[in-house]
């Protein structure tokens, strides 16, 4: 999870994208719940900033559609699952497509990045260190993306990933489900080096809406 923690005394437009940065990593990592009210007084004290910033940012977040505005105030919105489900069918083609483009257009180095950043993800997962899991698996993911060498592809895919809600429950995963997790990365590495971009497409498709269902099956019922 990401603690906030008070801004580099910069100058006023970097502080207000740092405020932001750090708000909108709360809420996508789950460090701010949904529902959660959000009161500008007491974000300014704990980031120690003015509260200016902190308008500004709640008024991006709420153009991002992490927040909502209740009772002349605000809070974290919380997604139905049908939103939730769209958000990862978006997700599911646009990665899908960067996984194909990256086994038709990776070089041996990236593969290999690719391949080193998945046994970092397994190392964690086999050891202790399970805060770091969520930073592994976005590291992975990234390479891939990267190596499809598609600078628009890549920023759609960011854009979405604000709505990553399985870093919400990476903390409380079974075994069995991060097992799952590690062989479908396996799966991609494997895809990716036999520069087979159909399975590449298909295996990433599939990870994906295996991470929707680990999503909705933690939604409350």
């Amino acid at each position: 999870m990401t603690p906030l923690e008070p801004t580099n005394h910069r100058q006023a437009p970097n502080r207000a994208a740092e405020v932001y940065e750090q708000l909108r990593q709360a809420i996508v990592d789950g460090s701010i719940r949904p529902n959660e009210r959000l009161i500008e007084a007491d974000l300014a004290e704990r980031l120690q900033v003015s509260r200016t910033p902190v308008r500004e940012t709640m008024l991006r977040l709420a153009g991002d559609g992490l927040i909502v505005n209740h009772r002349r105030g605000w809070v974290v919105r919380e997604h139905s699952p049908d939103e939730i489900r769209e958000v990862y069918e978006v997700r599911a083609a646009l990665e899908g497509f960067a996984a194909r483009l990256a086994a038709e257009r990776a070089t041996d180095d990236e593969l290999e990045q690719i391949a080193a950043n998945h046994r970092d993800y397994t190392d964690t997962v086999r050891g202790s260190a399970r805060g770091q899991l969520v930073e592994h698996n976005d590291a992975f993911h990234d390479a891939v993306i990267n190596a499809a060498r598609n600078a628009l592809l890549a920023q759609r895919i960011r854009d979405n990933s604000q709505y990553y809600f399985i870093h919400r429950i990476a903390g409380f995963l079974s075994d069995e489900e991060v097992r799952s997790s590690i062989a479908g990365h396996e799966n991609l590495v494997q895809a990716l080096h036999a520069r087979d971009a159909d399975r590449a497409e298909r295996v990433a498709r599939e990870n994906v809406t295996e991470g929707l269902r680990k999503v909705l099956d933690r939604l409350p019922r």
